[in-house]
């Protein structure tokens, strides 16, 4: 029986599992529900051990297969984000003000399509790791779940994850070794001037002007700072001053994000937002005082890994379902900090002609469970007959 003929053994019902999952969304680390569903099957499915509480909400499962081998991790995000859904879906959210916009439903149901699958068969040598991880957006489910032990725990080979893409087809993937998504990081500026009647100006220091010029002058860093060959973003993406239209305030609030696809321009542009705000203030009188905090990091594909996702699409579906060379994104995954401890790839696959990710008529296709399931269970069989 090929991979394909045994996934569409089970793709249909858990199509089902995604939509109860879909119908029932969980925000960051308050997973209850969802944790308890996916370690029930996991349980159900037969694996030798299941973990639950792993970095706070986390479930990782265990199936062995013949003695001695390999490790690979196959990892799926479950959390949903507070957007209110307006899909009107049979399946749609029954909780107010939050709805899996991002396809973490189906990611889940996916992943479990192929446990149930692989726990039928047994049919490798080695063990392969699920790892069920929350809070992805935003909260750093990742490295909560490595800082709880997860590779002490669970050491693997490699790891691999993978994302649904609005607009790739049902059925096609995408890859590419190095980078793959951007870091992202924040930043917090405050503006402090001297405040006054906004009859005399002169007598004041402008915390509006001020800001106002550093935002125009913090669009230079990627002009002018980054290697135009770097891809680089500072975005200025708030700004709140004052309370009425008489009286100049005391002081202004930006904030905003940066994102790079490597460390060392991601470290340079850190140095250049401290750097242009404190010399921009400074030159109207007032003061620039910076809060930067680093988010998730650049995430890096491993090449042999890489190589192998598309090797095994390709085994699955044809040269033209794998994209070896898709152009990086400059969103962010925490999945990043797992490929700073373990070799691995992150991939994409289709879903359609969809709403846009984080939107609220988004919903995950249940047509692209089959070919992803397909290609997880066939990718743990081909890393763990790999010799490194």
């Amino acid at each position: 029986m090929s991979v394909l003929e045994e996934i569409a053994a089970v793709a249909e019902e858990a199509a089902l599992w995604r939509r109860d999952l879909h119908r029932r969304p969980e925000l960051l680390y308050a997973l209850d529900e969802t944790a308890a569903f996916v370690a029930g099957k996991l349980r159900a499915f037969g694996l030798d051990e299941v973990a639950t509480g792993v970095g706070g909400s986390g479930v990782v499962g265990v199936l062995r297969g013949r003695p001695g081998g390999r490790a690979v991790a196959l990892r799926a995000d479950m959390d949903a984000l507070p957007i209110e859904e307006i899909t009107g879906a049979p399946w749609a959210s029954e909780t107010p003000g939050a709805m899996h916009a991002c396809g973490h439903d189906g990611h889940t149901a996916t992943l479990l399509a192929a446990a149930r699958r692989l726990a039928a068969t047994r049919d490798f040598t080695g063990s392969v790791v699920f790892v069920f991880q929350p809070a992805e957006e935003g909260g750093a489910g990742a490295r909560a779940m490595i800082d709880d032990g997860l590779f002490e725990r669970f050491p693997v080979d490699e790891i691999y994850g993978l994302h649904n893409l609005p607009g790739l087809p049902v059925g096609r993937f995408a890859v590419r070794p190095g980078a793959i998504m951007a870091s992202t990081d924040r930043f917090y500026l405050d503006i402090l001037g001297r405040g006054g009647h906004a009859a005399r100006p002169h007598e004041t220091v402008d915390p509006i002007l001020a800001g106002a010029h550093v935002v125009t002058a913090l669009q230079s860093i990627a002009a002018r700072n980054a290697d135009p060959l770097a891809s680089a973003v500072v975005s200025v993406t708030t700004f709140h001053a004052g309370n009425t239209d008489n009286v100049i305030p005391q002081a202004a609030r930006l904030s905003g994000t940066v994102r790079a696809l490597d460390g060392a321009v991601r470290a340079e542009l850190e140095a250049s937002v401290g750097r242009i705000a404190t010399a921009t203030a400074a030159a109207f009188g007032a003061e620039a005082r910076l809060a930067y905090e680093r988010g998730y990091p650049v995430t890096v594909n491993h090449a042999s890994p890489a190589a192998r996702v598309g090797d095994v699409v390709e085994s699955l579906f044809g040269s033209a379902a794998i994209d070896r060379a898709a152009p990086p994104m400059m969103a962010a995954e925490d999945f990043s900090f797992y490929l700073e401890k373990v070799p691995g790839a992150y991939f994409f696959m289709g879903n359609g002609p969809s709403a846009g990710l984080h939107h609220p008529a988004y919903d995950f296709d249940d047509a692209a469970i089959a070919p992803g399931a397909a290609v997880w269970t066939a990718l743990a069989r081909a890393s763990l007959a790999a010799n490194g």
